[in-house]
């Protein structure tokens, strides 16, 4: 077995001008689909838990001190706990609705392809 050729093919692979497959727009679709639910989930979940966070923060008194802080945390960290379990069900909405927006386009490409 040569790997040198093995090595050098694979290597020319990689500058070879790439061609638009189908299955390429596929993945490009699917991922247009997906991606505004994925970026409203992490961003939407990395706030909540910073929410959360200085909530309990203000609750346990480390940042502030007196009974007005602590009732500000408590309240803060509800809320951000809160936003947290609803960053999920928001999410799944947002796919489904990205979902039915490129369904039909998506079918008829991987009929296509399926049928070649």
């Amino acid at each position: 077995m040569n790997t040198d050729k093995i090595y050098a093919e694979s290597i020319a692979k990689e500058y070879a001008p790439k061609d638009h497959s189908k299955v390429v727009a596929l993945r490009k679709l699917d991922t247009k689909a997906k991606l505004p639910a994925n970026i409203f989930a992490y961003s939407f979940g990395i706030t909540s838990c910073l929410v959360a966070g200085l909530g309990m923060c203000l609750a346990m008194q480390v940042i502030g001190s007196g009974t007005a802080m602590l009732v500000l945390g408590i309240i803060l960290g509800l809320l951000g706990f809160a936003c947290c379990g609803f960053t999920y069900p928001i999410y799944k909405k947002l796919l489904k609705k990205g979902m039915e927006k490129y369904a039909f386009e998506i079918i008829e490409l991987a009929r296509e392809i399926s049928e070649q």
